[in-house]
């Protein structure tokens, strides 16, 4: 028996679970999470050491800058708001996590040969106004965090390209339209005269 054309073509039209909207949707979430990891977990750890006088010194990635942390935080709050907004609201959240990606690499790779910090922690150690840190060395967190900011910049891309097609938050989530209210206030507007009318000539006053 042949498929009615109607039934075909509704067929055609629906979309496959796990088609390459929801598969984009699953990359985007995991680059901004694995970036965000990656640049949080970074800046925490040891960029510069060295000494101060004959003291030991060292700095974090949050001492030196405090930027890649703070827009690896807006990227992931930029990753939440993707399931509340539609259309362009999408492009402009996958702008925004893009720029926050690459500001955070820009700051990272910025902060790979800062000795500002060192130094000034050298001149607390020592109790002095200014000093200088010597035997100055870097490990490699700066480009750890590089990288992060790379994902998540990928991941905005991914929101700027495909972000139109991905699925939003379901309607039971949105607001109520008022309706029902307004269908309320039309019933409680109707007298108890009214009503005993309606029982009498054998209507239902509660249908809608």
């Amino acid at each position: 028996m042949s498929v009615p054309s109607q039934s075909r073509a509704e067929t055609e039209t629906v979309p496959a679970k796990g088609g390459p909207g929801r598969r984009t949707l699953g990359l985007m979430l995991l680059l901004t999470a694995l970036g965000a990891v990656l640049v949080l977990t970074a800046a925490g750890r040891v960029w510069a050491e060295g000494l101060a006088g004959t003291l030991e010194v060292s700095v974090t990635g949050g001492r030196i800058s405090e930027l890649p942390a703070g827009l690896a935080l807006v990227a992931l709050a930029a990753a939440v708001a993707v399931f509340a907004v539609r259309g362009a609201g999408r492009l402009a959240v996958g702008a925004l996590t893009l720029l926050a990606g690459l500001g955070a690499a820009a700051a990272a790779a910025a902060g790979a040969g800062d000795t500002a910090a060192l130094d000034g922690e050298a001149a607390r150690k020592l109790a002095l106004t200014g000093s200088t840190a010597t035997g100055v060395g870097h490990t490699g967190w700066p480009w750890v965090a590089l990288v992060g900011g790379l994902l998540l910049a990928l991941a905005g891309l991914l929101t700027v390209r495909f972000g139109r097609g991905w699925p939003a938050m379901g309607s039971r989530y949105e607001a109520p339209t008022g309706k029902a209210p307004v269908r309320r206030k039309a019933a409680a507007a109707e007298s108890p005269a009214d009503l005993w009318k309606a029982l009498d000539r054998g209507e239902d006053p509660t249908a809608g």
